[in-house]
């Protein structure tokens, strides 16, 4: 059963990939590689390996009653390996007595949970970039659509100078593509084989430890570690994917967090897509609230403390962890639920959004000139010294703030500067078009890395 924790911060995809039952499959999986693999290596006899994985095959995943109870005896136990291990070795025995004496042989706990818990990840990996790529589309396509689209930037979230909303959109897909990049990155180092025994020496299986790890990650299809070193403690990798995956959850609060401010009624700049059901209020009719950013920014806001968490289990005693490995089990799925919601959340957002250029360039008019402050002081300062300009720019802005006039009618009626601009040069100055720098060029660097997507 969903709980609406899953239901609001996640998808339900990422829910069951991270699912107790995945967990479970992954640990069927392992056994199953491990005998083979073991077999083939001549670590056990070689019948005993097909046997072992032929019984578990269809064994059956604990469901109700079975599973709390299987999780009852787990706490006890300290992990989840001890009592279904016991039971998958049960199912074994009752097809065949004398492989089941081999389940599990030369293998730990740490083993079989880490690396069932990595093949989730690989899959949930997996389903977040399915998503990035959605994000990333989305973001270019907007850029690209409107990137002409004049409006405020915002600095200290008060007006600034002119940008276009196809930068700021331009901005958003870089950062998922760079999140992107990151993030696969880090999973190639984290989502490993980990196979090493009791203490991480291999030492039950001799010299054919290697050997067994070799044709294991074969029939698991998830890649060795550069070396065949297990990292029982050295969680360096669990982490670094877990920062990406924080860091991830907060480009999604980035871009929710500004989609959210352009929303307000008193701005109106874009919208979230309707939807029926989506957005209301119990108490105000009239409310059309930002429900995926609210989400969105909720994971955001959870993400950086299970990240620290994670940070804080690296320091891990000797050859195995008294509590900081265990609290990996439920702080890396949590995390990337919280991304996959957020994400999701994000990627809809932007394939849908409502942009209203119109209104855009109306909140940059009312405010008569003024974010153009900049651009007319760098004009003058030629004329009349960097501090002088800069003076009269200022007490001009303060004259047009106060009054109901134009910044360029402000301007034009000071004679020292109309002896330098003239009414058309203002005009000009003044024209939010011709103070975009670099602007287009941006937008075309940024869409040519997107569109390779």
């Amino acid at each position: 059963m969903t709980s609406f924790s899953d239901a609001f911060f996640s998808t339900p995809a990422m829910c069951a990939a991270l699912s107790d039952e995945a967990h479970l499959r992954g640990m069927v999986a392992f056994e199953s590689a491990l005998a083979l693999a073991e077999s083939e290596a001549g670590a056990i006899p070689p019948e005993a390996g097909p046997a072992i994985a032929a019984a578990l095959k269809n064994v059956e995943i604990p469901h109700g009653a079975s599973r709390d109870a299987l999780f009852a005896d787990a706490a006890k136990a300290g992990t989840l390996a001890i009592p279904f291990i016991k039971l998958l070795t049960q199912a074994v025995k009752a097809q065949n007595p004398q492989a089941a004496s081999f389940m599990h042989f030369g293998a730990t706990s740490q083993d079989v949970i880490d690396t069932a818990l990595h093949l989730q990840l690989v899959e949930a990996v997996a389903l977040l970039d399915a998503d990035l790529l959605r994000m990333i589309k989305a973001a270019a396509k907007l850029s690209s659509k409107h990137r002409n689209a004049i409006m405020l930037g915002r600095t200290l979230l008060q007006p600034a100078t002119p940008i276009t909303f196809g930068l700021k959109a331009a901005q958003w897909g870089l950062a998922a593509h760079e999140s992107r990049q990151r993030l696969q990155r880090a999973a190639e180092g984290a989502l490993t084989l980990q196979y090493g025994g009791a203490a991480g020496t291999l030492g039950a299986l001799g010299e054919k430890g290697i050997a067994v790890a070799n044709a294991m990650q074969k029939h698991l299809a998830l890649p060795l570690a550069p070396t065949h070193l297990p990292a029982h403690t050295r969680h360096g990798a669990h982490a670094a994917l877990g920062a990406e995956v924080g860091i991830l959850a907060g480009i999604c609060g980035k871009i929710a967090r500004d989609i959210s401010l352009m929303m307000q009624l008193e701005v109106a700049e874009c919208f979230e897509a309707p939807e029926a059901g989506r957005g209301g209020s119990s108490a105000m009719p009239h409310k059309r609230n930002p429900v995926r950013c609210m989400q969105t920014l909720s994971a955001a806001t959870r993400a950086p403390g299970l990240v620290a968490t994670l940070m804080s289990t690296l320091v891990q005693e000797h050859e195995r962890a008294l509590g900081s490995w265990q609290a990996e089990w439920a702080t890396l799925p949590e995390l990337f639920k919280l991304a996959a919601g957020a994400l999701a959340n994000m990627a809809e957002t932007l394939e849908g959004l409502i942009v209203d250029e119109a209104r855009m360039r109306q909140n940059f008019d009312a405010l008569k000139g003024l974010p153009m402050t900049e651009a007319v002081s760098l004009a003058l300062a030629p004329k009349l010294g960097r501090a002088v300009a800069h003076e009269k720019i200022e007490a001009a802005a303060r004259a047009t703030a106060s009054s109901d006039q134009t910044l360029h009618a402000v301007l034009s009626a000071d004679a020292d500067i109309a002896r330098h601009l003239s009414a058309a040069d203002l005009a000009k100055i003044l024209d939010p078009l011709n103070a975009l720098g670099s602007t287009q060029a941006f937008i075309d660097e940024a869409l040519a890395v997107l569109s390779n997507h």
